[in-house]
């Protein structure tokens, strides 16, 4: 009885030990890899390389190869005006068939390998047209990724950052809508060597465009566009994706719109501010001015310099001009105001002195018509008979001294005929006649400017009370700024 418990015993210890051995070593083969298998990889892909010419493309010498292009948007970055570019992180995949690299005839056979074996086949010499700068991440390692498939089929991907030109009408900026495009080509090869197509006939090439958020853009439409680009070295297959971006808004009705509108309301302040109050008011013009000469500044610096005018151009003059004709209404109203004080204290000015030249006139004519009455006293006196009178002592004076004295009126004057000779020369007499008629047209049209100036200002109805002018402003400005902003605004959104 001993000896059959023992037998058991050690039986039962034997199962258990090989059982789980054997159990094991099962599991290890179902979640290993038979070296065996990785040496017969290996040495396929040894074996597809090791008469694989890189300098030749697949079917050299036959039909021109089709490449398939597929684009992944990650990001958009950024969009410069200035610059005229945008920068944007792509996922590119391309894909061909190379048929010197089979391995089996079954498609679904695959082999993902790293980038670096790129470096030992024919990839196509895919560049972008429009490309500025760009650059292939690397990190944690190169993104690039080669998939080949048994028939000879391969996916070669990469992700990189490019920056690419984008020539932009900025006639209606910034209500504009843009279209950006990247441009994909081949280098070298013309289309008798390489046909570059978009995946699925374009509807299924781009992906993530609906993910893709640009802050003061908003991507309304895309087209996948396929053209033929004639160069002098042949014809090359370029594809084209193309965004239509509507630009947002927002961002400039409160950076710029709204600051505007509200400058040029604060110069309006001034129509209620009384017309003696010269230091408010000029003051408050050329804060306003100044402000918006700022605002103006800082939206150009924004933009390139370019000759056309903007949509945002026209609206900042528009508001520069109201905020400035503001500043010209006080212009006015003071120089209405005071040169009507000048003008009345000139005219009693001029009339006082009207009146002591009258005043002192008849003064003088007084005394010219006594001073006349004693001269004739004393011309009668020379003239008398009687000796005595004549040979007084106070009258030793000459007529002469008493003509020279007297009145025009009563000085005795001989009228001598002037000598009058004969003008030499026909020439000179005719130029004289000439000036002569030349003086008296410039003197005509001298004398017509002076009377429609006249009527123009007869025409021009005089303002009594300057108030009236602020009154008028204060309904004329805003008037025609609202007019001014619905037209602006009606005819470049409706565009």
């Amino acid at each position: 009885m001993p000896a059959v418990l023992r037998t058991t015993v050690l039986l039962f210890i034997y199962t258990l030990t090989y059982g789980v051995k054997g159990h094991t070593g099962s599991v290890n083969n179902d979640e290993g890899l038979d070296p065996s298998t990785l040496q017969n990889v290996s040495r396929t892909i040894a074996n597809l390389l090791e008469k694989y010419d890189i300098r030749l493309r697949p079917q050299f010498g036959g039909e021109a190869l089709i490449i398939e292009m597929k684009l992944l948007l990650a990001s958009f970055d950024s969009i410069s005006e200035v610059n005229m570019d945008y920068t944007i992180t792509i996922y590119l995949n391309q894909y061909w068939k190379d048929e010197r690299l089979a391995f089996s005839d079954n498609y679904d056979e695959t082999m993902t390998l790293t980038g670096d074996f790129a470096e030992k086949i024919w990839v196509p010499d895919t560049f972008f047209a429009n490309d500025k700068h760009s650059f292939l991440h690397d990190v944690t390692e190169k993104n690039k990724m080669v998939r080949l498939h048994g028939d000879g089929s391969l996916v070669y991907g990469m992700r990189f950052t490019t920056t690419l030109a984008c020539m932009m009408d900025l006639h209606y900026y910034p209500l504009d809508v843009q279209n950006c495009t990247v441009e994909i080509e081949s280098y070298g090869y013309p289309m008798q060597d390489v046909v570059m197509k978009w995946k699925g006939g374009g509807e299924d090439a781009v992906d993530g465009v609906a993910k893709v958020e640009i802050p003061q853009f908003t991507i309304v439409d895309y087209r996948c566009i396929s053209t033929v680009e004639k160069l002098a070295t042949g014809s090359y297959q370029r594809l084209s994706l193309s965004f239509k971006m509507e630009r947002n808004i927002g961002y400039f009705i409160f950076q710029t719109y709204l600051p505007s509108i509200l400058i040029v309301m604060l110069s309006w302040v001034s129509f209620w501010i009384n017309h003696e109050a010269t230091s408010a008011r000029v003051a408050l013009g050329i804060t306003t001015v100044l402000t918006m000469t700022t605002i103006s500044t800082g939206v150009r610096s924004s933009l390139p310099r370019i000759s056309y005018v903007k949509a945002i151009d026209i609206y900042l003059v528009m508001c520069f001009v109201f905020v400035f004709a503001a500043l010209l209404e006080y212009a006015a109203v003071n120089y209405t105001y005071w040169g009507a004080r000048a003008k009345r204290k000139a005219k009693r000015l001029k009339e006082q002195a009207k009146a002591n030249q009258e005043h002192q006139y008849q003064r003088v004519n007084c005394s010219i018509v006594s001073f006349q009455n004693e001269a004739i006293e004393l011309q009668d006196v020379r003239m008398s008979p009687i000796l005595s009178l004549r040979n007084r002592q106070n009258f030793n004076f000459d007529s002469e001294d008493v003509a020279q004295s007297m009145a025009p009126n009563f000085r005795m004057q001989t009228a001598v005929p002037r000598a009058t000779y004969p003008i030499r020369g026909g020439h000179t007499q005719l130029l004289r006649k000439r000036n002569v008629s030349t003086s008296k047209n410039r003197k005509k049209m001298f004398t017509n400017l002076k009377k429609k100036a006249k009527e123009i200002r007869q025409k021009i109805p005089s303002v009594k009370d300057v108030n009236k002018i602020d009154k008028y402003s204060r309904l004329v400005f805003p008037s025609l700024f609202i007019v001014f902003n619905v037209c602006y605004w009606c005819f470049y959104l409706l565009q």
